[in-house]
């Protein structure tokens, strides 16, 4: 299941650690796009794939309440664009 959203909401999270809100499916997330990056989960733990132009990791994980695994290399995705730039 990919799952299309912003990153975070009047200065939330919107990618955490468990979901309080109602769950709309039974299956698990496998891909996660945001404004600001792009988040799959290999073996089951949060993994930062790909950030959106201009924005760091830093970025990503300061708006991230979920632990992010960060791998040496993280590609810039051009497709993505910050909401300012759109």
């Amino acid at each position: 299941m990919i799952v299309a959203m912003q990153a975070c909401c009047q200065g939330k999270s919107k990618i955490v650690s468990k979901c309080n809100l109602p769950l709309t499916s039974s299956r698990p997330v496998d891909l996660v796009v945001t404004d600001m990056a792009v988040i799959g989960f290999p073996n089951g733990k949060a993994t930062l794939l790909e950030t959106a132009p201009g924005t760091s990791v830093a970025e990503v994980m300061a708006v991230t309440e979920a632990e992010l695994v960060i791998p040496d290399h993280v590609p810039e995705n051009e497709a993505l664009t910050k909401p300012s730039e759109a």
